[in-house]
């Protein structure tokens, strides 16, 4: 009992200095009349986390201000590649992100709101009663961040899987080197998903691809826990490509018994095979959107509370507040490394559980 009630007055305690704090912030923000300065830097706030979730045409990895009050971006200018009348190609730099046009060709382009417009000269936006641009938006077919580290990802299980097929054809099987960091992920992707789901006869031919979704939405979960700032798998254009990869393997594969346990179930009267069979083929549509939604909302979700956690150390600005903020955000931070292998666990056993369900056999007598 004794231990309890120090428990509970400790735990009083913190939140009576942590609410002391935090009143005593708010006094002294009262008492230097800056309503100006705090609505700033929560602004501030919200523009860097949208500038870490959103995509960008350039590699930037930071800004700072340098003694001229001139913002400085370190990075890199990306292609930027359009269809306008004609193919038009050109580094993003020309847009000195987002404060210059592009001129190309006699055509003037602006980057507003992280997307490209054409424009006049003195780069026009005009809106309609909604306050939505109406101008013009060529076809868009830009090396963006996102694009390049699709590629290192892809290079990355490359090299990885090489490494490790190489290893065992020199060691006769036995695993070394990246072989063995790799293998009992492998064994396990194998034993504890695809052969319970699809079964031992038909596991083999979707091995592949588990293990490609696996590592794949796994690394690039991990890269978007960097300050660099890239989170492919918080783009819902990138999300709906892997549902729709699922999407396609189940319909392409899936067996006859598959079809008609969706458009004619046996077993059922007439009349309700007919209401059924919509809504089975409706599910069918409604699985990988499930696929594409969880995986993107939960990515996007974990950023941007861990993002507004770590941006509330500066507007607590005190030891205390900022300190407990900061312990926070690093446990956040370790639970993040979690959800981006939990994410990718998910995506690979729910793909595998659609792929068993279009190949399953089944027994029409039982």
């Amino acid at each position: 009992m004794r231990r309890k009630f120090s428990i509970k007055k400790i735990t009083f305690l913190l939140f009576l200095v942590s609410f002391v704090s935090v009143a005593q912030h708010n006094e002294k923000t009262d008492a230097a009349n800056a309503p100006k300065e705090e609505k700033d830097l929560k602004v501030t706030i919200k523009e860097y986390i949208n500038h870490h979730l959103l995509d960008s045409y350039d590699f930037g990895l930071f800004s700072y201000t340098n003694d001229h009050n001139e913002k400085v971006h370190i990075g890199s200018p990306l292609p930027v590649i359009l269809w306008d009348n004609g193919l038009k190609v050109f580094l993003s730099s020309k847009f000195h992100y987002g404060e210059t046009l592009a001129e190309v060709d006699g055509n003037y382009y602006k980057l507003y709101h992280n997307k490209i417009y054409k424009t006049d000269a003195q780069g026009t936006i005009n809106y309609d009663a909604e306050h939505h641009p109406t101008n013009a938006k060529p076809l868009d077919f830009s090396i963006t961040k996102n694009v390049v580290m699709i590629f290192v990802v892809f290079l990355i299980m490359f090299i990885m899987f090489k490494r490790m097929a190489s290893a065992y054809q020199k060691n006769n099987g036995m695993p070394k080197g990246m072989g063995r960091l790799l293998e009992p992920i492998v064994l396990y992707i194998r034993d504890d998903i695809a052969k319970p789901n699809i079964g031992e006869k038909n596991y083999k031919r979707y091995m592949s691809y588990l293990l490609t979704i696996f590592f794949f939405v796994w690394i690039v979960n991990l890269f978007g826990l960097t300050p660099i700032g890239v989170n492919i798998t918080n783009n819902i254009a990138v999300t709906f490509c892997l549902a729709l990869f699922t999407y396609v393997i189940t319909t392409v594969t899936a067996k006859k018994d598959y079809w008609k346990h969706i458009f004619w179930m046996p077993g059922v009267p007439v009349p309700m095979k007919i209401i059924l069979a919509p809504i089975e083929f409706l599910g069918t549509i409604i699985k990988p959107f499930s696929l594409m939604i969880r995986l993107y909302a939960n990515i996007t979700a974990g950023h941007i509370v861990l993002m507004s956690i770590i941006g509330m150390m500066f507007v607590f600005n005190n030891w205390l507040g900022s300190s407990l903020s900061f312990f926070l955000a690093f446990v956040l931070g370790i639970l993040e490394l979690l959800v981006a292998a939990l994410q990718a666990y998910i995506f690979t056993m729910l793909s595998a559980l659609y792929f068993g369900s279009a190949v399953e056999e089944h027994d029409e007598h039982h």
